[in-house]
Protein backbone atom coordinates (compact mmCIF):
# COMPACT_ATOMS: atom_id res chain seq x y z
CA UNK A 1 0.00 0.00 0.00
CA UNK A 2 1.19 3.60 -1.03
CA UNK A 3 -0.49 6.86 0.07
CA UNK A 4 -0.64 9.92 -2.37
CA UNK A 5 0.02 13.36 -1.17
CA UNK A 6 -1.36 16.10 -3.21
CA UNK A 7 -0.12 19.23 -1.91
CA UNK A 8 -2.09 22.12 -3.37
CA UNK A 9 -1.20 25.90 -3.54
CA UNK A 10 -5.09 27.55 -3.66
CA UNK A 11 -5.89 31.08 -4.20
CA UNK A 12 -6.71 32.52 -0.51
CA UNK A 13 -9.89 34.13 -2.22
CA UNK A 14 -11.27 30.67 -3.98
CA UNK A 15 -11.19 28.54 -1.27
CA UNK A 16 -15.55 28.48 -1.52
CA UNK A 17 -14.42 26.46 -4.66
CA UNK A 18 -11.51 24.92 -3.55
CA UNK A 19 -14.47 23.13 -1.32
CA UNK A 20 -16.95 22.35 -3.55
CA UNK A 21 -13.65 20.59 -5.84
CA UNK A 22 -12.44 18.49 -2.61
CA UNK A 23 -16.14 17.46 -2.46
CA UNK A 24 -16.35 16.12 -5.71
CA UNK A 25 -13.41 14.15 -5.22
CA UNK A 26 -15.14 12.73 -2.56
CA UNK A 27 -17.31 11.40 -4.47
CA UNK A 28 -15.19 10.39 -7.70
CA UNK A 29 -11.83 8.90 -5.55
CA UNK A 30 -13.64 5.94 -3.79
CA UNK A 31 -15.88 5.13 -6.98
CA UNK A 32 -12.84 4.88 -8.77
CA UNK A 33 -10.50 2.79 -6.63
CA UNK A 34 -8.30 4.55 -4.45
CA UNK A 35 -9.18 4.74 -0.37
CA UNK A 36 -9.97 8.42 -0.13
CA UNK A 37 -8.22 9.92 3.54
CA UNK A 38 -9.55 13.46 2.88
CA UNK A 39 -8.85 16.83 1.11
CA UNK A 40 -7.39 19.22 3.71
CA UNK A 41 -7.85 23.23 3.49
CA UNK A 42 -7.17 26.62 5.31
CA UNK A 43 -8.38 26.34 8.30
CA UNK A 44 -5.63 28.51 10.72
CA UNK A 45 -1.79 29.55 9.58
CA UNK A 46 -1.34 29.01 5.67
CA UNK A 47 -4.50 30.09 3.81
CA UNK A 48 -3.10 28.85 0.60
CA UNK A 49 -1.83 25.48 1.23
CA UNK A 50 -3.92 22.01 0.71
CA UNK A 51 -3.46 18.80 0.35
CA UNK A 52 -5.78 15.51 -0.68
CA UNK A 53 -4.14 12.42 0.75
CA UNK A 54 -5.57 9.04 -0.50
CA UNK A 55 -4.14 4.97 -0.26
CA UNK A 56 -4.03 3.27 -3.54
CA UNK A 57 -2.29 -0.61 -3.66
CA UNK A 58 0.65 0.33 -5.95
CA UNK A 59 1.62 2.94 -8.72
CA UNK A 60 0.35 -0.05 -10.97
CA UNK A 61 -3.01 0.53 -9.57
CA UNK A 62 -2.69 3.85 -9.52
CA UNK A 63 -2.14 3.83 -13.35
CA UNK A 64 -5.62 1.93 -13.68
CA UNK A 65 -7.39 3.97 -11.27
CA UNK A 66 -6.15 7.59 -12.85
CA UNK A 67 -7.89 6.16 -16.22
CA UNK A 68 -11.01 5.27 -14.91
CA UNK A 69 -11.46 8.68 -13.18
CA UNK A 70 -10.18 10.51 -16.48
CA UNK A 71 -13.54 8.98 -17.57
CA UNK A 72 -15.54 9.47 -14.63
CA UNK A 73 -18.28 11.66 -15.37
CA UNK A 74 -17.65 13.69 -12.32
CA UNK A 75 -14.22 13.44 -12.10
CA UNK A 76 -13.97 15.01 -15.58
CA UNK A 77 -16.50 17.58 -15.01
CA UNK A 78 -14.32 18.23 -11.73
CA UNK A 79 -11.21 18.87 -13.69
CA UNK A 80 -12.79 21.21 -16.17
CA UNK A 81 -14.62 23.36 -13.12
CA UNK A 82 -10.61 23.54 -11.72
CA UNK A 83 -8.77 24.45 -14.99
CA UNK A 84 -12.13 26.67 -15.75
CA UNK A 85 -11.97 28.92 -12.12
CA UNK A 86 -8.24 28.71 -11.70
CA UNK A 87 -8.44 28.26 -8.09
CA UNK A 88 -5.85 25.94 -8.18
CA UNK A 89 -2.41 27.82 -8.79
CA UNK A 90 0.13 24.62 -7.96
CA UNK A 91 0.17 20.92 -6.88
CA UNK A 92 2.57 18.61 -6.48
CA UNK A 93 2.03 14.91 -5.31
CA UNK A 94 3.89 12.37 -3.94
CA UNK A 95 3.89 8.64 -3.15
CA UNK A 96 5.07 7.88 0.40
CA UNK A 97 4.99 4.26 2.27
CA UNK A 98 4.11 4.10 5.93
CA UNK A 99 7.06 2.80 7.67
CA UNK A 100 5.64 3.05 10.75
CA UNK A 101 3.46 -0.26 10.83
CA UNK A 102 2.18 -1.86 12.44
CA UNK A 103 1.33 0.27 15.18
CA UNK A 104 1.25 -0.39 18.74
CA UNK A 105 -2.48 -0.51 20.14
CA UNK A 106 -3.90 2.61 21.49
CA UNK A 107 -3.66 2.86 25.13
CA UNK A 108 -6.47 4.32 26.91
CA UNK A 109 -6.22 5.48 29.99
Amino acid sequence: MITCFIRYEIDPFKKDQFADYARNWGQCIPRCGADLIGYFGPHEGSATTAYGVYNIESLAAYEAYRARLAVDPLGGENYQFAKRERFILKEDRIFLKNMSLPHAPKVTP
